[in-house]
Parts: C-alpha cells; structure tokens; sequence
C-alpha cells in the first residue's frame, strides 16, 4: 500500500493514541488515512476502492519512536568480554575494542539487524547515535546508515556523535579510535545537513548534534563551539551524560560542578537538547534540567543490564523534562526493541518506587510502587514524548491530521490469553507481539509479521558469519 492511498483500518478492540489523560484512549473501532496522513477516526463507513486493513481482535499504538540508539553494536550482543562489566570496563571490553574491526559490510549487515529489530516491535523512527567516526574513515557510515532506513520505510535521525578528544582508556587503541579535529568534525556534519537534513514536523531524515559524551569527548570550549553550530544550522542537540556515577565524579574532578551544571555553563540545556541515560542525577540538577525543558531518552534495559541503575522518570517528569525512550546499543541490551524497552519501563519505574517504602513504624507512608508508571504514560512517552524530544510533532501520536505511523498488534500469543484489558498487552506482557500491520507515513512496511523482500533466516547466517569475521579481526 503506497503512501498517496485511502486506508481504512477497521473494528479495532482498542486504540491508545500517546496522548495524556482521557485522550490517552480513542473508542475507536476504525482509522482512515489517506496521502499519509490520519483524516478520521471513529464508526467510519468504508469508501468504494478503499484499501481495508482488519484490526478485529487487534490493538493499536502509535508507533514507537526510539530515540538513542547504536546501530552498529548489532553484532556485538552478548559479547563475552564485557558481558558482566559495568560502564566504563565494558567500554573498553566491548564496543571499544570491536569498532576498528567493522568493515563496511559488516557495518551495513549491523545497522540493518538493528533497524528490522526495531521494526518488528512496531517502530517507525529512530535516532542512532553513531559515534563511530574516525579520521581517513574507509566508507561513509553515516549514508549507509540513511539506506537501510530508508530501504524499510523508516524514519532515521543521525546523531553525529564522535570527539575531538578521547577517554584516558582509549589512549593506546588503534586507528579506530583517534579523535577528529573540530574543523573536520563541522565540516562532516555541515555535509550530512546539506546532503539529509529535513526540518519538516515529520521528516524523514533529520542530523543532530551529538558529541559522544559532553564531558569526554571535547574541551569546554569547543563544546560550546559545537552547540553554537548545531544552532546556526538549526539542529538539536543530543549527548550521554550521567549514566554513573563516574559522571559525577569527573564532573567534579575537572570542573569542580555537577555534570548538568557543567552542560548548562556551555550552552547544553535546553527545549532542543536531550540526554541519554540521567540515571545519577543530584535534586538540583533535575530542577534544572526541568526549569530548561531539557529531556532524557530514558534506556531501562541497558541500565539494567550494565548495573547503572533506575533514572527516576516520575520525578524528571513532575520536575518539567519531556521523557521519551531508547534501546541503547545491542551490546548493552540484548532486547534492543520497543515493545521489550516499553515493558521495562513499566516495570522499573515501579521497582524504584518500590524500593523506597519503609515500614510505618520507620515512618513509612506506602507498601509499594505500582502507582508510579501506568501503561498509558509507558505508551505517551516511547510515542509522543519521543517525538517532542526529536522535534518531529506531526508524529507520534494518533490524532486527526498527524501522520499515519500505525502499529496495529496481534494479540494471538498464549501470553496475552485471558486478558481483562488487551490495550495494555504489547506492553504489559512483554515479548513481542507480532504486527498485522505497520504503517509509516501511511505506507504499510509489515503486513502479517512481515516484510516484503526479507530473509530472516538468511539475515540470520549472515550475521553468525560476520560475528566469526569480527571475532578474528579484533583478535
């Protein structure tokens, strides 16, 4: 189904839309669309010659916006090396010591395992924040990464990551590993903004501004000079920060400030800035980031699985921060898809709160947490919260006149048999929850659970090969 034909989606059993409040759920049972975009929603009479797609049975989301990825890490999950480190050995185990293997072919077979992943979960855009840049770079790792995307009929943001600059422990890496010149660093992103960058609300190709980490990965000054760019170009601006605690400790080592007092001094916070991760974060840096409309990508599942912690989402959001959700890269989260992150989400921010009661006579007020987080802020904030972060408002939600990014789930697993509430399933069940149809700007990119022109069992081999190729060349 193209783009520029009238669809109608019908007898859906529930539509959560990403809204807040009692717009958060539409009675539904039918959506149309027509040139990409939603016209009506609600008891709808089929139009002669009008595609019919049967939600019967089915749920329907928005689909998810992802908004911090590492594409390429793809083919280094479960890598044994950093499997049980925290942050920073980790770094060094993994992600550091493989990217100098990547050749082109393994790093398009990467970003393309990494983009179906996350199509399958009912995805639509996603922001990768692909830092592996160095200097006499063989291929063009960020074209690769705009042609996958667009091959599936996604929605890709490039956050240009790299440094001018590198951590104490990259220092006796090879090649792969040396900084760029600030001169040069400009230039390339100056390139990709003439070659992709679209400033429409529902832009298919967007570039940010995303040094690795604001800390590490360039001085102050050019932090400052680099943000200043972004603006003048009229790009967002995207980093890492206070994953651990190590942030606050170098912060204070270098600085003498906090991390977020740090990124304010250099023209860091702000509407157009977002941050992967917040996990460790003091009271007085999340006013500030509220005061300055400062957002977060939050990344439950990497968090967890490197043992940085629970980012306190509830207080972020009641402090003013917009939220919205990222996987992170594979070798940190084996589950790198939206419906398993959303899942997490629910789970954890409940878990934090949890782990805060006390017994009344300690002068506890609550048992547990389980108001902390429901299913549809879960759904607003992987959907319309990512969307606000990515500065792409015709997406995101389910609304008349936004774009049709349309997830619509089958909800035919023993796992979702027996539920009161199926609107709450692709989330509050985990696992995945296969697709009847995924729609992006009103192009249907899955139908039935799959894609057109896919060899999964074929992508399959070729990426248990291509982790032996990786394997002998990091040696």
């Amino acid at each position: 189904m193209t783009a520029d034909t009238s669809c109608l989606i019908r007898n859906a059993v529930h539509v959560l839309t990403g809204l807040r409040g009692a717009a958060a759920r539409h009675h539904g049972p039918d959506i149309r669309v027509l040139d990409g975009r939603i016209v009506a929603m609600g008891a709808l009479t089929p139009l002669p010659g009008e595609t019919r797609i049967d939600a019967r049975d089915c749920v329907v989301y928005p689909a998810w916006v992802n908004t911090h990825h590492h594409l390429f890490q793809s083919l280094l999950k479960g890598e044994p090396g950093g499997v049980n480190q925290s942050l920073t050995p980790w770094l060094a185990a993994t992600p550091y010591r493989y990217r100098g293997a990547f050749d082109e072919h393994s790093f398009r077979l990467a970003a393309r395992i990494g983009l179906i992943e996350l199509l399958r979960s009912g995805c639509a855009t996603v922001a990768d924040h692909h830092y592996l840049y160095y200097p006499g770079m063989p291929y063009d790792s960020a074209a690769i990464l705009f042609e996958e995307a667009d091959k599936l009929g996604m929605r890709f943001v490039l956050c240009r990551g790299g440094g001018t600059q590198t951590r104490q422990l990259e220092a006796d890496l090879p090649q792969a590993l040396r900084p760029e010149k600030l001169d040069d660093y400009l230039a390339d992103v100056e390139r990709l903004v003439g070659l992709y960058h679209d400033p429409a609300p529902d832009a298919f190709r967007r570039v940010v501004m995303a040094p690795t980490t604001t800390l590490h990965s360039t001085t102050a000054h050019e932090l400052r000079e680099i943000a200043r760019a972004g603006r003048r170009w009229g790009l967002r601006l995207h980093s890492h920060l206070s994953e651990t605690v190590d942030y606050l400790d170098a912060a204070r080592a270098k600085f003498d400030m906090t991390p977020v007092q740090f990124c304010a001094e250099h023209d860091w916070l702000g509407a157009d800035v977002w941050f992967a991760h917040l996990v460790k974060l003091l009271p007085e840096e999340i006013r500030l980031l509220g005061q300055t409309g400062t957002g977060i990508a939050h990344c439950p599942q990497s968090n967890g699985r490197l043992g940085s912690g629970i980012a306190d989402i509830v207080a972020l959001e009641a402090a003013g921060v917009p939220i919205s959700i990222g996987v992170d890269g594979a070798a940190s989260n084996e589950a790198a898809d939206m419906q398993s992150e959303a899942h997490a989400a629910w789970l954890l921010q409940r878990a934090r709160k949890g782990e805060q009661a006390r017994p009344r006579y300690a002068g506890g007020t609550f048992e547990g947490g389980a108001d902390a987080a429901s299913i549809e802020d879960v759904v607003r904030w992987g959907t319309a919260g990512g969307a606000h972060v990515l500065g792409l408002p015709a997406v995101g939600t389910l609304a008349v006149g936004q774009a049709a990014d349309i997830a619509i789930y089958r909800l035919d697993d023993p796992r979702y048999f027996g539920l009161h509430d199926p609107a709450i399933g692709p989330v509050a069940c985990g696992g995945r929850a296969s697709l009847k149809a995924l729609l992006i700007g009103g192009r249907q990119v899955v139908t039935d659970d799959r894609i057109p022109g896919l060899d999964m069992a074929e992508l399959g081999r070729e990426a248990a090969k291509a982790v032996l190729d990786l394997q002998r060349r990091a040696g």
